[in-house]
């Protein structure tokens, strides 16, 4: 299998334009040529060894001019770890125990009622439906003085409202608990600093990677300086954390972002990928299904899941994969021809159904 541009080629050598651009983690498109040489480089002088890479500083210090909470930043791997680091910190800061939480963060104990997780783990979280300020004052009140963190991602499947993002911030400023924002899916895709770059909230600590990187695994925590250095007082470590070629990868991404405004063209692709479904939807007639999501990060919302499985396996077989239940994103690589070609295979997925449902 090999994948290039938007393009995904499997073992049988069938091609695929793809939609979901690994959940997210590429945005400009892959094997994107002037990232790989960087990686290229730095693999060919040695990927890891006993000394730090200088890079890292560069990175770091790149990024605490972008991302507005960044006091301090340090490097992890992933998405899930980079956020269980962040809540560690903020414990650590604070001697509390209890967060309360909005959106997915991975595998980690923390965040997971999955089996082989210990109960009392799980029961320092309250879980808090997004966008809903009554739920959230009450899971504020309810932790009282035992709140350590507030963890949430700013953006679920619509933008949120100023008074869910000034209610989550309110009880740090007040008491003394961190906030912390997941941009994951945000960072250097909405703006090239995550969400609070762009709704004037400011969190107390942040989680980037994905687009970060363009797929290559590079996770980063970011944020004020006094709670960063809690992590002198407790542990957070990886092997591979600064490994060269990731690093190489980010820097050669961030200064995509410095040439180009990367941002508003994934804004605008993703309107147009979505417009594309949209048209698709209004001519098949078909009903049940619907578009949602914010510019570069959509989905579709569908009333019957076995009908939407049929729709991910009709388009498919005509070459273009759409994820099933959470978002397609889009990338510098969904050219013209790309979006011609998503809307092509969405209206015969579409028709196929609806001439499915009349057999």
């Amino acid at each position: 299998a090999a994948a290039a541009g938007a393009l995904i080629t499997d073992v049988n050598g069938f091609q695929y334009l793809d939609c979901t651009m690994a959940l997210g983690a590429v945005s400009l498109g892959y094997a994107e040529p002037r990232v790989t040489r960087a990686v290229i480089d730095a693999a060919s002088r040695g990927n890891v060894s006993a000394l730090s890479d200088y890079r890292e500083v560069e990175l770091a210090e790149r990024l605490s001019g972008l991302i507005p909470c960044a006091g301090r930043v340090q490097l992890l791997k992933t998405g899930a770890e980079a956020t269980a680091a962040a809540v560690r910190l903020a414990r650590a800061f604070t001697g509390r125990e209890r967060v309360i939480a909005c959106g997915y963060f991975g595998w980690h104990d923390w965040c997971s009622q999955a089996r082989g997780v210990p109960a009392a783990v799980s029961a320092l979280v309250t879980w808090v439906p997004f966008n809903d300020v009554a739920a959230l004052d009450a899971a504020v009140a309810l932790a009282g003085s035992s709140l350590a963190a507030i963890v949430l991602e700013p953006v679920i499947e619509r933008a949120p409202s100023i008074e869910w993002l000034t209610r989550a911030r309110s009880p740090s400023d007040a008491a003394g608990a961190v906030l912390v924002f997941d941009e994951m899916k945000t960072g250097f895709r909405v703006a090239p600093g995550g969400y609070q770059e762009v709704c004037g909230v400011t969190p107390d600590l942040a989680t980037f990677g994905k687009a970060l990187a363009n797929g290559y695994p590079l996770a980063v925590v970011a944020g004020r300086e006094d709670v960063m250095n809690m992590a002198r007082d407790t542990w957070i470590s990886s092997t591979l954390a600064g490994e060269s070629s990731s690093i190489a990868a980010a820097l050669a991404v961030l200064d995509w972002h410095e040439e180009a405004d990367i941002c508003a063209t994934l804004a605008e692709t993703g309107r147009d990928m979505r417009a594309s479904v949209d048209r698709a939807i209004a001519a098949s007639g078909i009903a049940g299904v619907e578009t949602d999501g914010i510019d570069s990060m959509w989905l579709m919302k569908w009333t019957d899941p076995d009908r939407e499985n049929r729709f991910i396996a009709h388009a498919m077989r005509t070459g273009v994969l759409f994820k099933r239940g959470a978002y397609n994103f889009a990338a510098v690589a969904h050219d013209e021809p790309a979006l011609l070609d998503i809307e092509a295979a969405a209206s015969a997925a579409f028709v196929a159904l609806v001439e499915e449902d009349r057999a």
